[in-house]
């Protein structure tokens, strides 16, 4: 892998990361940007305890371009988009409209291919392990800001999810604080650990959805399950085998293997509703461990947390979606319509 980083004509930072190490990223950025200014500010809810980011610059955002004017397309003679060169392989920048910046911590823009009419299903094994470095990479410079506790990767993909842009595409948000889900994970691996003189709470759920019907795909070195408790229709959550906080501490072996194992559980996931049906609308979220201090879950480190990465789709049927309503929304009590061990052996049953 070769790495590139420059400037936009904002200021905003840039990143090639290429395949082959012959690549000159030399592009000039030819676009009369001003500065950005962002207005991002986190607010604490005094009730629930969780942080809010108020942006709203992002009003302005860029939604629903046509084709032809997608900014994450490579820059074409007088078309000129956020990447500056006329190709890349995956390219990480500074979000122009950042959720949050400064203080408040850094949102970035990850883009899987070029090509604008594909999906990151549609990568082939190399590529996607490009991506997997770029995520490895940036969760690493990002750590080290002075301002970020934890780092978080993720994809949204499907207008459905509220995509505003069609070219593949994820995101990285650096946060501040410790996301409020995590916390839930850090208090209640703590607990556990008390309860059990010290056993490991990832360890054992692994062990118990490997030894259960819930398993959608397994490799030497990773694992697919649909959680007992799923809360979405399709929900399948990817552990590698050796628990490690972060991607930084997977080894050459599981690297190796993830794209076979992500790559085959996202094109399941476009055939669980069957063909001619409409590319299945998803979320891909990595878990990683904070890397602020965790003083407020005793008995906890770091190295306890396992790296996950969590993949779900809102759709439950053809041409239905899971929307979040009272329950959900009001209360957080999620009520799911397909039982989770017949989802496992629906995503079983579309295997290539």
């Amino acid at each position: 892998m070769k790495k590139t980083s420059t400037r936009l004509a904002d200021g905003r930072e840039l990143i090639y990361y290429d395949l082959r190490d012959d690549h000159v990223r030399d592009a000039v950025d030819r676009r009369p940007l001003e500065r950005t200014v962002t207005t991002s500010e986190i607010r604490r809810d005094p009730l629930l305890g969780d942080a809010i980011a108020v942006a709203s610059h992002r009003q302005g955002r860029t939604y629903h371009p046509p084709a032809d004017e997608c900014p994450l397309c490579p820059s074409k003679g007088d078309r000129l988009s956020e990447i500056p060169d006329s190709s890349y392989d995956v390219v990480v920048f500074e979000n122009r409209f950042p959720s949050l910046a400064g203080d408040s911590g850094r949102c970035e823009v990850v883009c899987f291919t070029s090509d604008h009419n594909a999906s990151f299903a549609d990568l082939s094994e190399e590529q996607a392990r490009l991506v997997l470095e770029a995520w490895t990479d940036r969760t690493s410079e990002l750590s080290h800001l002075p301002s970020v506790e934890q780092v978080f990767c993720f994809e949204n993909r499907g207008e459905e999810i509220g995509v505003t842009l069609g070219h593949p595409h994820g995101q990285i948000y650096a946060y501040p604080f410790t996301t409020p889900r995590t916390a839930l994970m850090l208090r209640s691996l703590a607990a556990h650990k008390e309860a059990t003189g010290g056993e490991n709470l990832f360890d054992a759920v692994l062990e118990r959805e490997l030894a259960g019907e819930r398993v959608v795909l397994e490799g030497e070195h990773w694992a697919a399950f649909v959680p007992y408790a799923a809360h979405w229709p399709y929900e399948v959550h990817l552990y590698p085998k050796r628990r490690v906080p972060d991607l930084l501490g997977l080894d050459e072996a599981a690297r190796t293997e993830f794209p076979q194992v992500y790559l085959e559980l996202l094109r399941r996931f476009d055939r669980i509703f069957g063909e001619g049906e409409p590319p299945t609308p998803y979320i891909s979220a990595w878990h990683q461990a904070p890397f602020g201090a965790l003083e407020d879950f005793e008995g906890v480190n770091r190295d306890d947390f396992a790296l996950h990465l969590e993949l779900f789709t809102i759709r439950r049927t053809s041409g239905k979606l899971k929307f979040l309503a009272g329950s959900e929304s009001g209360m957080s009590v999620f009520i799911n319509d397909v039982p989770p061990e017949r989802a496992a052996e629906r995503l079983r049953e579309v295997a290539s």
